[in-house]
């Protein structure tokens, strides 16, 4: 990944609607480079998907719920039953798995209270859990799905871009 595709993934963050021709002419590229460029990041997973940024509140689903999850059990079939089910309730946003004191932090959306009780609830029936502590949103004061690539040294490709070129230099000399 170089300095251009590094630009191509910031417009596309703040933007996903931008057409490749608007795109091409920010990175100073034609269109056709731009475009390959933009199916290479997308086939290789570095672009996960374009999308639409919904406004819970505006649509009804105004109560963010994060919660902390202590399990009991650690036993690996229980635990992938767990992941698989939570992964599956459609008010969960977010789920990651941590180190330390914490297993499972869940971010969740929901309509109001009781939808959250009744969220809670089935949550807890899928395995015993040692402590789930919820912890209500009161004001969201920062949210981005913007990665901060500004952060990323530019001089220098990514490590697996830079194996992936030098590999590349070794083919090339080879065909000579």
């Amino acid at each position: 990944m170089d300095r251009i595709d590094l630009k191509i993934l910031k417009i596309l963050q703040s933007d996903a609607t931008v057409t490749v021709a608007e795109i091409a002419e920010k990175v100073a590229l034609s269109a056709t480079p731009c475009w390959k460029r933009i199916q290479k990041l997308e086939t290789s997973g570095v672009l996960r998907k374009r999308v639409g940024l919904v406004s819970g509140g505006k649509v009804g689903l105004g109560l963010t719920v994060h919660i902390s999850i202590q399990t009991g059990d650690h036993a690996v079939d229980r635990l992938e039953s767990f992941v698989r089910a939570v992964s599956a309730m459609p008010e969960v946003v977010e789920f990651g798995r941590l180190a330390g004191e914490i297993d499972y932090v869940l971010k969740v959306v929901t309509t109001d209270i009781s939808a959250y009780d009744a969220f809670y609830k089935r949550l807890t029936a899928l395995m015993p859990l040692r402590n789930v502590s919820s912890h209500f949103e009161l004001q969201s004061i920062k949210s981005t799905t913007a990665l901060p690539l500004d952060l990323i040294d530019q001089g220098e490709p990514a490590p697996e871009a830079a194996a992936q070129a030098s590999q590349q230099r070794v083919v090339a000399l080879r065909t000579f």
